[in-house]
């Protein structure tokens, strides 16, 4: 047997999980917990042994276990082993906090099976060989996730929400389907590493583009991209396991897909831009109304909407070894923050704020993104960067640039007059680290993937539009909130902040032009 095989466990192993869960389904089924637990720590193990795999065979593909093309296999490269490690770690994780989150309740078991159904749909995703295995998988992971969003099926607003997820995910899937029928026109095989490779060296037809650009509407309805993702601030209702899966693992999908791919994607330039475009208004969009939301668990949905957004700017920038860095530090942050968060709400309840909050003004803010920007050139230079891009993507500096006006944000904090030293001390020390960071892990990301993940190529007259674009946008955003404290008792920041916690009334827009068919009718 291939050694390449040895992935197809981990889903074998939740999938035996999941039948003995759905054949107890009622409250605290005898040893049920107790094996989906088991079974996802031994999916962690395989991904752990995949991994050696990859470094003492290589990068390969198992054979094919069917017919004409048809049938599961398996890639095993840099990508799929580190989704592999990553969802099954999650998935661990999960399970073992739905364990005691769920006992008692009246239909544990038939929730630990779809959970597990899940947890295995997703793991045959992210190592398809194939891409019949792929879009099976992609199907399998939408109609489990709506059955977890359904775990309380009388609750109306739960009913709203996964009504308007299976409609979105339909036509993603629909998308998705008519892209992988281009593709096998083009390249005449199902297998991905061929039709990657082929698409590297051949031009793009019109065929090839249009396909690319049917994956990329699979992917924006997948990860909750402007306007469609209305879906996503609204499954509150389910169990704090589901949010924890669908915010930590299955809202990536749709990053996975344009990464797995990226070659493809790259032969149809235009189709990056739009995901550019609609990636940079997404991600500024969630982080505005995030920062309006009361609730701990809404302003997390909200932040993961932004996120998703920025990981499709990566992708339409064509930083794809970013985009995977992303999801990775995403998934691991959002998880932990959903699971965490009724801690976190007692934790904030107890603490008595210390007196007047610093707020600084106009010149300390420029002031903070002087010094950011001048550690991020100061850093990056220490790391053999130069400013010619002759080593380095123009796209990478952009996003390096970005990132650091989140920096330049706490340093504004930390210069205001009011600021104690030993706080202007550590945001400064907070941004050289920061700037660290992104310089030490872009660098391992492209090492790891270099092979695997096309180098991101020289920016045209486009791509240098949406970057001064981009880089504009967030840096107008960051000075905006720098500066809110001095502004926010105006009448008009009153009203803004009432638009924004609202959405700017997108969602219900939405809901209006599907004429009620999201809204349960009342029993």
């Amino acid at each position: 047997m291939s050694p390449y095989l040895l992935p197809l466990c981990a889903p074998l192993l939740l999938l035996g999980a999941a039948a003995f869960g759905f054949m107890r389904k009622g409250r605290r089924p005898p040893l049920v917990p107790v094996c989906a637990e088991a079974a996802a720590l031994g999916g962690l193990l395989v991904a752990l042994a995949s991994l050696a795999v990859l470094i003492l065979r290589g990068p390969g593909a198992s054979g094919l276990i069917g017919w004409a093309g048809i049938g599961l296999s398996v890639r095993l490269d840099a990508v799929s082993v580190t989704m592999l490690l990553l969802v099954t770690f999650i998935g661990w994780i999960v399970v073992r906090y739905a364990r005691t989150y769920l006992d008692g309740e009246a239909r544990q078991g038939y929730f630990i099976g779809w959970l597990c159904t899940a947890l295995a749909a997703v793991l045959l995703l992210v190592q398809a060989g194939n891409v019949v295995q792929l879009v099976a998988a992609w199907v399998a992971t939408s109609a489990a996730l709506h059955r977890l969003l359904l775990f309380y099926p009388d609750r109306r607003a739960a009913q709203r929400a996964a009504r308007k997820k299976r409609l979105f995910s339909s036509i993603s899937a629909a998308a998705l389907l008519t892209a992988i029928g281009l593709i096998w026109v083009s390249f005449g095989t199902t297998d991905i590493a061929t039709i990657n490779a082929q698409a590297r060296t051949g031009e793009g037809s019109w065929l090839i583009v249009t396909a690319a650009a049917m994956l990329a509407l699979a992917a924006i309805l997948k990860s909750a991209q402007f306007p469609t993702h209305g879906w996503l601030t609204e499954v509150m209702e389910a169990p704090t396991p589901v949010s924890a899966l669908l915010h930590a693992g299955v809202i990536n999908a749709g990053g996975f897909l344009l990464i797995r791919f990226a070659d493809l994607m790259v032969s149809a330039p235009g189709v990056l831009a739009v995901l550019a475009m609609l990636g940079g208004f997404t991600a500024l969009f969630g982080a505005l109304v995030m920062l309006t939301q009361p609730a701990v668990k809404t302003s997390l949905a909200w932040s993961t909407v932004a996120q998703m957004g920025f990981m499709t700017l990566q992708c339409g920038l064509a930083l794809f070894p970013l985009a995977l860095l992303h999801i990775v530090a995403h998934s691991l942050y959002k998880a932990h923050a959903f699971l965490a968060s009724g801690g976190a709400v007692e934790q904030v309840a107890s603490i008595r704020r210390p007196g007047p909050v610093a707020v600084p003004n106009g010149l300390a803010v420029v002031r903070a993104f002087l010094i950011a920007l001048a550690i991020y050139a100061g850093i990056g230079a220490a790391f053999g960067f130069t400013f010619g891009f002759e080593h380095k993507s123009p796209q990478a500096l952009a996003l390096g640039t970005i990132l650091i006006f989140g920096v330049a944000y706490l340093l504004a904090q930390g210069l205001a007059d009011a600021a104690p030293h030993p706080l202007t001390r550590r945001t400064a020390i907070y941004a050289s680290a920061a700037a660290i960071g992104y310089f030490a892990l872009q660098t391992a990301a492209e090492w790891l993937t270099a092979g695997v993940l096309p180098a991101t190529p020289a920016p045209g007259r486009l791509e240098w539009t949406l970057m001064a674009l981009a880089v504009l946008s967030f840096g107008a955003a960051a000075v905006a909130q720098a500066l809110f404290p001095l502004w926010a008792s105006h009448p008009a920041a009153a009203g803004l902040r009432v638009h924004l916690s609202n959405g700017l009334y997108v969602n219900a827009t939405i809901d209006r032009v599907l004429g009620g068919w999201s809204v349960p009718k009342a029993s």
